[in-house]
């Protein structure tokens, strides 16, 4: 089905930017991983592609003299900026129902987001089993949501610099062409990922005061970058909290009561420019673990290894996902909430296939819902079975 499609969709493929400077890479399904291609045009690429049909189709952030060359060979003329956004990277309580993990040492096995150890045999090497579910994928979209505006607001980037992917797995990636990034070093990018992730935050750095006369200085709705952010995840959080929110933080019920009894103040204070007043029954403690509770939530949860690596290879748009048969694609940032991953990302459309599937969750692929299934032989439609078998849940009965 990978080379029926290779075959029938290559002329759709989307080449990356100076394609000629980019090194490629490819997972065959029979040889493993092969890397330090390099083609000169779209041509050539999809004669690879119908030609070999991997499994898993890849392409550098960076832009090299010689692209075929050894690593320290290529030279380096710069890359790309590339943020990945994966569930993996986002706790869900769905984790626990689908996902599981078997340790390599001694074979017991769980549920959820594998232990640092084993609790058996203390190993701390596990085969891990995921699965993208809506809830996955809506907390991934969540983040990147949260990363695009830092990008556009903060960093001043245009939409048309920012590329926006389904990675066709569990997650979503963010490119950013442009030449204000380009040259940068790999601590420079660190220094972006830590930005954007609020590594480091410090409420006092960010408009809380400590003097006894104001509680925020500069801290309001009308300020910018992290600031307007915390500002603007405090006011949702008061508008809205209730007593059981502020005892989760710590915050006791006395000071819980005074912050809900001039909640409107407090309000009218953070939408206004300038210092103002501390609350009355209210430290800075108690407005300092809130204001870093919202800076978590503000916070957008990226893969930092892939951001900082300028030599990193990055799936190529259109191709499959050798994890799931589904592809990646690329949308509007405009139409990131209504974009549907399960309906969108779908590159089977037509035929059946019989499968005997060993265990399988519950889930939903273009407009119908399967499973769950446990041990038995079913007919499917293509781009389900297509799943199932690329996830290890299904095996094709011939």
């Amino acid at each position: 089905m990978f080379r029926k499609y290779y075959q029938e969709n290559s002329l759709f493929l989307k080449a990356p930017s100076e394609i000629e400077k980019r090194e490629f890479g490819f997972n065959l399904f029979e040889e493993g991983m092969l890397r330090h291609k390099k083609f000169r045009n779209k041509d050539e690429l999809e004669i690879f592609l119908r030609d070999f049909a991997p499994s898993d189709v890849y392409y550098s952030c960076a832009y090299y003299e010689d692209p075929d060359a050894e690593m320290e060979k290529k030279g380096w003329f710069g890359a790309d900026l590339i943020f990945d956004i994966d569930a993996d990277h986002v706790t869900t309580s769905c984790s626990k129902v689908h996902d599981e993990w078997i340790c390599g040492n001694c074979g017991f096995s769980g549920k959820g987001i594998e232990p640092e150890k084993c609790p058996v045999c203390g190993g701390e090497k596990f085969e891990v089993n995921t699965w993208p579910c809506e809830e996955c994928l809506a907390s991934a979209k969540a983040e990147t949501v949260k990363l695009l505006d830092m990008l556009m607001q903060d960093f001043g980037f245009s939409e048309k610099e920012l590329h926006v992917f389904f990675s066709g797995h569990r997650g979503y990636h963010v490119h950013v062409e442009s030449e204000a990034v380009k040259s940068l070093d790999a601590i420079a990018r660190k220094e972006i990922v830590d930005y954007v992730c609020g590594l480091g935050f410090d409420a006092t750095l960010q408009g809380l005061s400590e003097r006894d006369s104001y509680a925020f200085e500069s801290l309001n709705l009308n300020s910018s970058g992290w600031r307007r952010r915390v500002a603007r995840d405090i006011y949702d959080f008061l508008l809205n909290a209730n007593p059981d929110d502020y005892k989760s933080l710590g915050v006791k019920g006395n000071i819980a009561k005074a912050i809900i009894k001039n909640k409107d103040a407090i309000l009218k204070k953070l939408s206004a420019p300038g210092s103002y007043g501390a609350v009355k029954g209210v430290g800075f403690e108690t407005l300092k673990k809130i204001a870093e509770y919202c800076a978590k939530s503000q916070a957008a949860q990226v893969d930092t290894v892939v951001t900082t690596d300028i030599h990193r290879l990055i799936r190529l748009a259109n191709t499959l996902h050798g994890k799931t048969g589904l592809k990646k694609v690329e949308f509007p940032i405009s139409k990131i909430e209504e974009f549907d991953p399960f309906e969108n990302a779908v590159a089977f459309k037509n035929g059946t296939a019989t499968v005997f599937v060993s265990d399988a969750p519950k889930f939903k692929l273009g407009n119908e819902i399967f499973g769950p299934y446990k041990n038995q032989k079913i007919e499917l439609p293509m781009a389900a079975a297509v799943l199932l078998v690329c996830k290890d849940r299904a095996e094709v009965v011939k």
